[in-house]
């Protein structure tokens, strides 16, 4: 039998919307608590929903939860984030680095400026917030790393199309996975996990052709429903790169019709198949 996640707090970096919010609104569902850490203290007008907006949901769906406005590149607004799932819920069990840029430009399109943004709340904002966790992770019965990172996918085809995104995702991947390896002594686990399919959210809607995008997109749920399936899963697995679809089978779900995306579903970036 898998692990349960009530009374389990996560901290988030990220989680206004999209699949962040997925993923703690599915929690929540389970019983767990969070902490939000986001810069998106009041709406904006290309991306619905805010830090506040995102916890009213999530009581709404049964859980507790606690906005920190903040950013994931700042050390003091990490500890403060740390410190807010401390003092409202007793430490953490789970920490989740869901905050990603996204910028598809070639080299020479990409400016220094871009390209040290992505690095910074990629690669930097996934060792920050997992570092400043991990005095309390430690006092967990069951610590946990989740890291929306992709498969490490070293064909032409990927490391070509934008060098220096893929670099910042793989950053991602890496670190949890070495995290994996440097905290197993201390029962710390640590797995990534990625969408097999792109998945509708305001950003893809925005970034890759509207509509047409969203329409061959899978719907953010899944991402939540996975999320929730692997830290509850019941061999406790460590060290890996799931997709959805992998983490949902082994929790016994391959019916994926209610996510949709109908006949003509695009993969996601850096996966080669279904």
């Amino acid at each position: 039998m898998g692990a349960s996640l009530k009374g389990r707090t996560i901290v988030m970096s990220g989680g206004s919307r999209g699949i962040g919010l997925a993923i703690l609104l599915a929690a929540a569902k389970a019983g767990a608590n969070a902490v939000l850490l986001a810069k998106t203290d009041r709406p904006d007008p290309r991306l619905p929903g805010t830090v506040h907006t995102a916890v009213e949901e999530i009581q709404a769906a049964g859980g507790q939860a606690v906005a920190v406005v903040g950013d994931v590149r700042e050390e003091d607004d990490v500890a403060r984030a740390v410190a807010a799932a401390t003092e409202n819920f007793g430490g953490v069990d789970i920490v989740v680095n869901n905050a990603s840029a996204l910028n598809l430009a070639g080299t020479l399109e990409l400016t220094p400026k871009r390209y040290d943004l992505m690095q910074q709340i990629n690669a930097k904002g996934t060792f920050q917030l997992t570092r400043a966790a991990l005095p309390q992770l430690f006092e967990s019965e069951d610590p946990q790393i989740v890291t929306l990172g992709p498969p490490i996918n070293l064909k032409p085809e990927w490391l070509g199309r934008f060098p220096s995104y893929a670099l910042s995702k793989y950053a991602m991947t890496l670190l949890t996975l070495g995290f994996a390896a440097e905290f197993a002594e201390r029962g710390v686990r640590a797995n990534c996990l990625w969408p097999q399919t792109t998945i509708s959210t305001a950003a893809v809607a925005n970034l890759l052709s509207g509509d047409e995008a969203s329409r061959r997109a899978r719907s953010p749920e899944i991402m939540g429903d996975a999320a929730v399936a692997l830290l509850t899963d019941a061999e406790r697995p460590t060290g890996q790169v799931f997709l959805d679809v992998e983490a949902l089978a082994r929790a016994g779900v391959t019916d994926l019709s209610s996510y949709g995306g109908g006949e003509e579903l695009e993969l996601d970036f850096f996966v080669d198949e279904f």
